[in-house]
């Protein structure tokens, strides 16, 4: 069993006791971006793995979704920024890098960008991890999207004089939460080894969420951004999948289906017995 887990600390809750042996790791755990563990779930890499929300649609076919378990917000997410230096309604035209660490934020930037702003600015890709931020801020552009712990450091800089919160600007038009990733296996992984790695992390979650101050701790030492902010960020974030965040969810999936951006189907659940 191949486990995926993002290093990004917003994973801090759902891997923090598998990480400090209060539950046991139901297999090999492999640490990626959202994109490659993305590309390595879908290669039959990895059994089970959290997998961006729009790489999970775009490949349904061959993944289960597992139950009750998502990273989402209802409101401002905090780490799925666009930083630019003109308002949005000036972007027009303009050059816009997107994180190539992140499919869903991008085709969620995309959908705001043709049907709320009307805007249509020139989009190119860019490697934007915490390592790559001072070679970013370099390149020539007037905004950039950035998500996870870059996205968190680079708006602490206060380089960029608007700030777009892509979380909080799902919500003012739709109402409805916004998931950004799930976590999915392989129809063909054995099925008892499957439920067993849910089951490992469902209470792995339920650990951390009970334990967010010595989480936030760890994040401050892992990023240097200050505990407060921490443990305001990892609080604010859900990591449950109720019918409130399926509604935010399929509401997605529809725009982008409209769009042929996706194909358009169901959502289909592992069996839990």
């Amino acid at each position: 069993m191949r486990l995926g887990r993002i290093g990004y600390i917003n994973c801090y809750p759902v891997y923090g006791a598998i990480d400090r042996n209060v539950v046991a790791a139901p297999g090999e755990l492999v640490t990626g971006t959202p994109a490659e563990l993305n590309d390595l779930l879908v290669a039959g890499e990895l059994d089970v793995s959290v997998i961006s929300a729009v790489e999970y649609a775009r490949h349904a076919r061959d993944l289960v979704l597992l139950p009750e378990l998502a990273i989402s917000c209802d409101g401002p997410v905090r780490s799925v920024m666009l930083l630019s230096r003109r308002t949005v309604g000036q972007l027009d035209g303009r050059t816009v890098l997107l994180t190539a660490s992140s499919r869903t934020s991008v085709a969620l930037l995309e959908l705001l960008c043709r049907e709320v702003w009307k805007i249509r600015p020139r989009f190119a890709e860019a490697r934007a991890e915490a390592s790559d931020l001072d070679h970013l801020a370099k390149l020539p552009h007037d905004a950039v999207l950035v998500i996870g712990d870059p996205a968190l450091l680079l708006a602490a800089r206060g380089a960029y004089p608007e700030v777009v919160d892509l979380g909080d600007a799902w919500k003012r038009w739709t109402g409805l939460p916004f998931v950004f990733a799930v976590w999915a296996a392989q129809r063909a992984a054995d099925p008892g080894a499957v439920q067993r790695a849910h089951q490992a992390l469902l209470a792995s979650r339920a650990w951390g969420l009970a334990h967010l101050d010595d989480l936030a701790a760890a994040a401050a030492r892992a990023t240097g951004i200050a505990v407060p902010a921490c443990r305001e960020y990892l609080a604010g974030l859900d990591y449950a999948l109720t019918y409130k965040h399926l509604a935010g969810l399929t509401d997605f999936f529809r725009r982008l289906a409209a769009d042929g951006i996706v194909p358009d189907g169901s959502l289909q659940f592992l069996h839990v017995a």
